[in-house]
């Protein structure tokens, strides 16, 4: 099979006030004569390791399926600085959410050959990450055009986020959590009912008119039920 490429590298970040690892994998027909659709994942290293997220966009690619897309992931130094920077009540999280606005999707349009419209950028994550993608597309609609959600936290500051937005056809959301997600397990916050607030999310995104595809998976909240349905996902986002 064609395989594209990944780039590691570092970007200072004024926002955070460190420099943040960046991992991006170009597809296996990348070349600057081209433009190229760019998705900014966070936990981008498990999309990469447990998603294969590089391997589906080249195969969708090969096969004809979506449009040339760059993978821009950003990895977590740590549990607690995920948390820091992606959970709703993170010391760190607005912070963050700028850093991608401001410093990164610049650094992205100067360094590779992009389509620089909100249109031509997505965001996904899963868990945490998924809620950190969300907020972030409903805090800048106009930069981010596109939000893939694997089984977001979602709490009352999410909620009322997404319920904000004024252009609900600013951007498009795919969104997906599992049957069994009553009771998860968290690293910081314990034991979690997902299900019951991301279907009070699905109404609100419903009422709202947004772009919307939604599906509840028979499983719960791992990789081994968001890995297959990474190739679902991109290939509806990106499709041709």
């Amino acid at each position: 099979m064609k395989q594209g490429k990944i780039e590691e590298f570092t970007i200072p970040s004024k926002e955070l006030g460190e420099d943040v690892q960046i991992l991006i994998h170009l597809p296996y027909n990348y070349t600057p004569l081209y433009k190229y659709e760019v998705l900014f994942v966070s936990d981008g290293k498990d999309y990469i390791q447990y998603g294969r997220t590089g391997r589906v966009i080249d195969e969708l690619l090969d096969e004809g399926e979506i449009e040339s897309v760059i993978f821009v992931g950003i990895p977590y130094k740590s549990v607690t600085e995920r948390r820091r920077m992606y959970h709703p009540e993170g010391d760190k999280r607005e912070a963050y959410t700028r850093f991608l606005a401001h410093e990164l999707v610049p650094y992205i349009d100067e360094n590779y050959p992009t389509y620089q419209i909100g249109a031509g950028r997505g965001l996904m994550g899963d868990s945490l990450a998924a809620t950190i993608s969300l907020l972030t597309a409903a805090k800048y609609p106009n930069i981010f055009g596109k939000v893939i959600l694997h089984s977001p936290y979602v709490d009352s500051l999410v909620l009322n986020a997404v319920d904000a937005v004024q252009d609900t056809a600013a951007f498009s959301i795919y969104h997906v959590i599992g049957e069994e997600e009553t009771e998860v397990s968290t690293q910081v916050d314990g034991v979690q009912d997902f299900l019951t607030p991301n279907r009070e999310l699905n109404k609100l995104i419903k009422k709202k008119d947004f772009q919307y595809f939604y599906e509840e998976f028979k499983g719960n909240h791992t990789w081994k039920y968001w890995q297959p349905d990474v190739k679902r996902a991109i290939e509806m986002i990106y499709s041709q």
